[in-house]
C-alpha cells in the first residue's frame, strides 16, 4: 500500500486536501469519487518527497508535451465528429502518433477504455500530462453525450494556449541571443584579451589610470576565481528553486513578481487570458461555477493570482456574484473585470469570458512586441557602452604609459 496526497472538490464546491493509503492512484480516484468528490490530483509520496527534496532534473522529458496533448485532442475530436466510435478513434490516434512515449500513453488509455473505463477515468492516470481541468470536461462531455463537442472546445482552448506560449518563447529568443553573445564577448575580452596587455603596462612602469586598474582587477578576479562566481550563481539558483518549491515561498515570490514594473502587468494579462478561457470553457460545458473555479485555480501558474481566485470561490459559496469579489481581489485588470461584470449581468458570462480571453491574448502579444521594441536597443546600447568603457580604459593606459596626448 502506498500513501498519496490528494486534492478534490466536494459537492458544495469546497476544495479539500488530505492523505490516504491506497494500492494505486486509480484506487484513490475511485475512492474519492465514491465519496461524492471530484478528484483534482493524487500524488504519491516518494523517497525524495519524504526528505523534502526536489531534484528537478533539467533533462527529464515529460511523457507528452503540451503540443502533443493538443494534437491528440484535435485528432480525437475530428475522428469522433466523423462518426467513429471512441474505441476505433483511440486506435487511430495511437497509430498516427510518432513519438514512442506518447504512443504508449495513448495505447494504455485505449486499453483502459476497452476494459470498460470511461475516457475521463483513463485520463486521470496521466494527470501530470493533461491539464487539471481536462478530465473534468471530458467527464461532463461523456455524461451529456457530447464528447466530440467538448473535445473540439478543448482542442481550441489548448491551441490558443499553445499559440500564446509559442509567441512568448519566439519573441524572447532574439533578446536572449543578444544577451548571451554579449556576455560571452565580455568574458572573452576580460579573460583572453586584457591579460595580454599586462606585460606592456609592467614594462612601462607608469601609474595606471583608476579606470584601468579597476578593469585589470576585474580581469584578474574573473580569470582566477571564475569558479567562485559560478558557485555563487549556482547557490543562488538552488536557493531560489528551494524557496519556490515551498508553497509559502512560491506564493511570496509570485506576489513579488506581480509588483515588478512591466513584468507584473504582463503576468496579470497572461493569467487573466488563461483564467478566462479555462473558466469560460468549463462553464459552457456544464461544469458548475464552484467546481469550474476550483479547476481553473489549479490551471493558473501564478500562485498569488490563484490564491486570489480561491478567495473569490470561497465568497461565491456564500451566495455572492462573481464580479464583485474579483474586483475586490485587486489583482485583475479593470477592463477584464468590467467585461466579466457585464457578462454576468446580461446572463452571457461564458461568452464574455471567452471574449476576454481573446482580448488579452492579443494584448499579451502587443505588450511583448512593444517591450521587445524597447528592450533590444537598450540591451545593445548598454552592452556597447560597457565594452567601450573597457576598451577606453585600456587605451587611456597605453597612452599614459608612453606619455602620449589623448
Amino acid at each position: 500500500m502506498a500513501r498519496f496526497r490528494y486534492k478534490a472538490v466536494r459537492g458544495d464546491g469546497e476544495v479539500i486536501e488530505g492523505e490516504i493509503e491506497a494500492a494505486s492512484r486509480e484506487a484513490v480516484v475511485e475512492r474519492l469519487r465514491g465519496q461524492g468528490h471530484v478528484p483534482i490530483r493524487a500524488d504519491e509520496f516518494g523517497a525524495a518527497a519524504g526528505l523534502g527534496l526536489s531534484l528537478g532534473l533539467p533533462f527529464k522529458r515529460r511523457r507528452a508535451s503540451a503540443k502533443d496533448v493538443m494534437l491528440i485532442t484535435q485528432e480525437l475530436a475530428i475522428l469522433l465528429r466523423s462518426g467513429l466510435p471512441l474505441d476505433r478513434a483511440l486506435s487511430i490516434v495511437g497509430a498516427l502518433t510518432r513519438r514512442r512515449s506518447v504512443r504508449t500513453m495513448v495505447e494504455r488509455i485505449h486499453e483502459r477504455v476497452r476494459g470498460g473505463a470511461t475516457l475521463a477515468d483513463a485520463l486521470e492516470s496521466y494527470e501530470d500530462v493533461f491539464p487539471k481541468f481536462y478530465a473534468g470536461m471530458v467527464r461532463a462531455g461523456e455524461a451529456g453525450g457530447s464528447l466530440d463537442v467538448v473535445l473540439g472546445r478543448l482542442a481550441e482552448t489548448l491551441e490558443r494556449s499553445q499559440a500564446l506560449k509559442e509567441n512568448v518563447k519566439s519573441a524572447l529568443q532574439y533578446p536572449a541571443l543578444v544577451v548571451i553573445m554579449a556576455v560571452l564577448s565580455i568574458i572573452i575580452l576580460m579573460t583572453a584579451v586584457i591579460p595580454e596587455f599586462r606585460p606592456l603596462f609592467e614594462d612601462a612602469g607608469a601609474e595606471l589610470p583608476v579606470s584601468t586598474r579597476i578593469v585589470v582587477a576585474c580581469s584578474d578576479f574573473l580569470g582566477k576565481y571564475w569558479w567562485v562566481i559560478a558557485a555563487v550563481l549556482l547557490v543562488v539558483a538552488l536557493v531560489i528553486r528551494r524557496h519556490n518549491a515551498d508553497p509559502a515561498g512560491r506564493l511570496r515570490w509570485d506576489r513579488w513578481m506581480l509588483d515588478v514594473p512591466l513584468v507584473g502587468d504582463l503576468i496579470k494579462k497572461i493569467e487573466v487570458a488563461r483564467l478566462s478561457r479555462t473558466l469560460g470553457t468549463l462553464l459552457i460545458n456544464g461544469v458548475s461555477v464552484l467546481n469550474a473555479l476550483a479547476m481553473t485555480t489549479e490551471a493558473l501558474r501564478n500562485r498569488a493570482v490563484a490564491a486570489a481566485l480561491d478567495e473569490v470561490r470561497g465568497r461565491l459559496t456564500k451566495g455572492e456574484r462573481l464580479a464583485d469579489p474579483l474586483i475586490e481581489a485587486g489583482v485583475f485588470p479593470p477592463l477584464a473585470l468590467q467585461l466579466i461584470q457585464i457578462g454576468e449581468e446580461s446572463g452571457k458570462l461564458e461568452e464574455m469570458l471567452l471574449r476576454v480571453a481573446d482580448i488579452y491574448d492579443e494584448e499579451v502579444k502587443r505588450t511583448i512586441q512593444r517591450s521587445l521594441t524597447l528592450m533590444v536597443p537598450v540591451i545593445t546600447i548598454g552592452i556597447g557602452i560597457l565594452i567601450a568603457v573597457i576598451i577606453g580604459s585600456m587605451l587611456a593606459a597605453i597612452l599614459s604609459a608612453y606619455d602620449l596626448p589623448f
